[in-house]
């Protein structure tokens, strides 16, 4: 399953961009407004949100300033949520976001709305950065 959330631009460079993404306790300016619970822990941090089991994000894979890739810490539902930045201009970054899983297509039906959702919350939060 794939869900692209939209493109956004950001008045910030690149590298500000990354910098950002770089610090997981600012994913929690990200997270929906109605968000239960935020943790950062080294490398990863859980989050919580209604209707939803928490979840624990890793640091899988960073490409200085143009790629931050964060991972599902459990295998049981194999996942990333990849951000990729592209300089449009000294301080104008475009920012995209990819959720890829593999799941089953009974799951995959479940959690396709809450997690485009949850997209696209995250998209519209980071435009008003």
């Amino acid at each position: 399953m794939n869900i692209k959330g939209n493109t956004v631009t950001v008045e910030k460079s690149a590298q500000e961009v990354f910098v950002f993404f770089s610090e997981l306790k600012n994913f929690e300016q990200l997270m929906p407004a109605d968000i239960k619970k935020f943790e950062v822990e080294g490398d990863s941090f859980l989050f919580g949100l209604p209707g939803m089991p928490e979840i624990r994000l890793v640091l899988k894979n960073k490409t200085e300033f143009s790629n931050i890739t964060l991972g599902a810490a459990s295998s049981k539902l194999p996942f990333t949520l990849s951000a990729d930045f592209n300089e449009t201009g000294e301080k104008s970054t475009e920012v995209a976001l990819n959720f890829e899983g593999d799941f089953n297509p009974m799951m995959a039906m479940m959690i396709k709305k809450p997690l485009s959702k949850f997209v696209e919350t995250l998209t519209e939060n980071i435009a008003k950065l």
